[in-house]
């Protein structure tokens, strides 16, 4: 199972979630940014290759479907309503991250 996580510019949240859930029970994880400034910007290619896509918030979901509309027919995304409160490998984002995925 693939799974990408997607925040705003991939530093904390999706990128903590990368770490964690990378090589946890067969899964395999990557991580990308929707915004310009982005660490790894999300491209057709990372949604192509998941199996399921989760976002931090829905502001990444309405991004995904204004630039990649044809790509995400057959995906399925999960918001994990995680706001931008938190740095990079935080405990309580870890905790969070286990819980709601």
């Amino acid at each position: 199972m693939k799974l990408l996580f997607i925040c705003s510019r991939n530093k904390w949240r999706s990128l903590t979630a990368e770490k964690i859930f990378d090589g946890l029970n067969g899964y395999e994880a990557r991580s990308a940014g929707s915004e310009e400034g982005a660490r790894i910007k999300v491209t057709q290619g990372l949604i192509g290759w998941s199996d399921l896509i989760f976002v931090m918030e829905k502001k990444h979901v309405r991004r995904l479907k204004e630039k990649f509309s044809n790509q995400l027919h057959s995906k399925q995304i999960i918001c994990l309503d995680i706001p931008d409160d938190y740095r990079f490998m935080d405990k309580e984002l870890i905790e969070i991250l286990k819980s709601r995925v």
